[in-house]
């Protein structure tokens, strides 16, 4: 391979890591951001004219006339924007494609129908045996195993909800499940991919050899059911929605502050719950932990119902900054449930860093949005640029990444490939 010639600036951890990816919504474009958030350059090919799905998701901002989500602005940052006709039986597109695939690392993907483009595994690892592909999709990938007809399914992040058993958790006892939101499945799915993206790239950099890695939806979002399956194979016992309300051990709920504000608080465990209960200036002797709080019965008991009134009459009598003092005082988990506006304004988030401004790209603008987490002591991520507008980089990429010359380059515009 020869010596490869970068666009964006050098930062990060992934410095040098070039990520090319192509598909749309959250899960992958998602895993592609964070790559791109610390250094990777990450090359997103959207489809001429039509572009990421993303684009056009409510709610938008009008800048100008110009009308942009949200959501791009946040999540599609850092990244170079290719528009590229990406299906390879016209023999330019293969070219293209198949040089980028050359001089990356990782290739991932949420398309699904891969073979209808022409895109196969094992071509891609002839072209680069040093490559890391990342197919996203719902159900996953026969050759992983599964039903054929299941595998070829369409899927959200619904669907990945409910396959999986997750919604199923959700919501209030006597009503119908929620639907965990915002896209909850698409991002713990994103949070797979660039673990698994991470672990082949790693795995390539010792050995040079690259692999196939098959992340599924479902199966992303059933690692975080936590003993849910466990509690059924060992117990025969179905796990049921509970709402806000923990059966097994208390306080840990929402409560209703005297200012009417909702405040977050829990005590798990005898040594957090022997430090709560004094802070609200209770008798920790009468409401002690084994008749209270040592499991679903002391709950239960006429005591331990005893004690969530007492605490909900508690909450009520103090405002919910009062409460959030008093807990951080007694070392005790405790928040305010914040709402766009009160965590904007914040000043922990603020003192973090957690708000940082760039140009959005799409409508020439100053955007403030959500910053880089997690931090870094040594090699921080950055912002280098904002989201992209559509095809923004492509005659750069065809220029300095493979070596075309104007004239190729207009020649592709003329035929709607690029």
């Amino acid at each position: 391979m020869s010596e490869r010639k970068f666009i964006i600036p050098e930062y990060g951890p992934f410095a040098g890591m070039r990520v090319v990816c192509s598909g749309s919504l959250v899960a992958m474009p998602f895993a592609a951001t964070m790559l791109a958030d610390f250094g990777a350059e990450v090359i997103q090919i959207e489809r001429p004219g039509v572009g990421d799905t993303l684009r056009g998701l409510a709610p938008m901002a009008d800048v100008n006339g110009t009308k942009v989500s949200t959501a791009w602005v946040q999540n599609a940052r850092n990244k170079l924007a290719m528009s590229l006709e990406l299906n390879l039986k016209h023999e330019e597109v293969k070219e293209i494609f198949y040089g980028l695939i050359k001089e990356a690392d990782i290739f991932m993907e949420n398309m699904v129908w891969l073979d209808k483009l022409g895109i196969y595994d094992e071509e891609l690892l002839k072209v680069n045996p040093k490559l890391v592909i990342v197919h996203v999709s719902g159900m996953g990938h026969k050759e992983f195993g599964g039903i054929p007809s299941v595998c070829n399914r369409a899927s959200y992040d619904m669907i990945g909800q409910a396959f999986s058993g997750w919604m199923d958790l959700q919501g209030e006892a006597d009503q119908d499940p929620a639907i965990a939101k915002p896209y909850t499945n698409d991002y713990v799915s994103a949070f797979a991919c660039l673990f698994a993206a991470l672990a082949g790239y790693t795995y390539a950099q010792k050995t040079g050899k690259g692999q196939v890695v098959d992340v599924a939806q479902f199966e992303a979002m059933a690692q975080y059911m936590c003993g849910t399956y466990t509690t059924y194979t060992m117990t025969g016992t179905i796990s049921k929605r509970s709402g806000n309300y923990n059966p097994n051990f208390q306080p840990y709920n929402l409560f209703k502050a005297k200012d009417g504000l909702l405040v977050a608080l829990g005590a798990f465990g005898k040594g957090v719950y022997n430090r709560c209960i004094p802070a609200m200036g209770l008798d920790l002797e009468y409401f002690n932990f084994k008749d209270c709080s040592s499991g679903p019965e002391a709950v239960a008991s006429a005591k331990g119902q005893e004690l969530n009134q007492a605490v909900v009459d508690w909450c009520l009598q103090h405002d919910a900054l009062e409460i959030e003092k008093i807990m951080e005082g007694a070392r005790v988990p405790c928040a305010v449930v914040n709402n766009a506006k009160t965590a904007y304004e914040n000043e922990h988030f603020r003192s973090r860093g957690d708000w940082i401004k760039y140009v959005d790209q799409t409508t020439n603008s100053e955007v403030e949005a959500f910053g880089i987490a997690p931090k870094m002591s040594v090699t921080p991520g950055q912002v280098w640029r904002g989201a992209p507008s559509m095809g923004q980089d492509t005659d750069n990429i065809l220029k300095t990444i493979l070596g075309y010359d104007d004239a190729k380059i207009a020649e592709l515009h003329e035929k709607n490939l690029i």
